[in-house]
């Protein structure tokens, strides 16, 4: 049987299950919106799992699902060496957003990453302490800085509206998630002009670790009708 993780709820499951539809693959949820089980049809041998998108990453690398729909920014921020552990099968082509990096509006002398790195020696000559960047991204964010010589911040994890937490005191700085800007621009921030650090859509994604043993027949059956090619290894 081969087990695949989709969203268990909102549009990223919505999608999800048309993506897969428009391909001859149904999938639909049994029960109730809280019992997070499906079925699908079209491809025999194959068992929808339903998860968060946050779980599915730790899902894949531990082999517990064979493949998986998720953010290619949730696979790249919760595992390290990421293409070791999952081969990526296809973009879906919605779930669009960008992880950037903002700073106040009113940093009229900051606009480049460059300029970042100049304000935060700066914060900390002033203050005593580095300049703090709110964020749930934390090692694309600090591999990215890291890339760019950035040394004198430090990572505040925020878990919930990381926007507020300039204008709430716990940090200076941001680096999330955004599809407009609508939000960042409400909350008087804007995004560095070289500041985008991953362009994230929904991606599936096949596990290096799982037993493809008994999902074999079911893996190529599924590949053959979505179109793709199974990389070595794998089903």
């Amino acid at each position: 049987m081969l087990k695949i993780g989709v969203p268990s709820k909102g549009r990223l499951m919505e999608k999800t299950f048309d993506w897969f539809g428009a391909r001859g693959v149904t999938m639909r949820q049994t029960g109730n919106e809280r019992e997070y089980s499906g079925a699908v049809e079209g491809v025999e041998g194959v068992e929808l799992v339903l998860l968060s998108a946050g779980e599915i990453p730790r899902e894949l690398a531990a082999g517990r699902i064979h493949m998986g729909v998720t953010g290619s920014d949730l696979v790249r921020d919760k595992l390290a060496d990421w293409s070791a552990q999952v081969a990526e099968l296809a973009a879906l082509g919605f779930g669009h957003a960008d992880l950037i990096i903002a700073v106040p509006a009113c940093w009229i002398d900051v606009d480049t990453v460059d300029d970042l790195d100049a304000a935060a020696a700066a914060f900390r000559a002033a203050h005593g302490f580095r300049l703090r960047i709110a964020t749930k991204y934390h090692r694309l964010v600090r591999d990215f800085l890291t890339a760019q010589g950035v040394a004198d911040y430090q990572l505040v994890d925020s878990q919930g509206a990381t926007e507020g937490t300039v204008k709430n005191l716990t940090a200076e700085a941001i680096a999330d998630i955004t599809s407009t800007g609508e939000t960042l621009r409400a909350n008087h921030l804007k995004i560095l002009s070289d500041g985008l650090i991953h362009q994230s859509q929904a991606t599936l994604y096949a596990a290096r670790s799982a037993d493809w043993t008994a999902a074999t027949a079911a893996a190529r059956a599924l590949a053959a009708r979505l179109g793709l090619t199974l990389p070595e290894g794998i089903g």
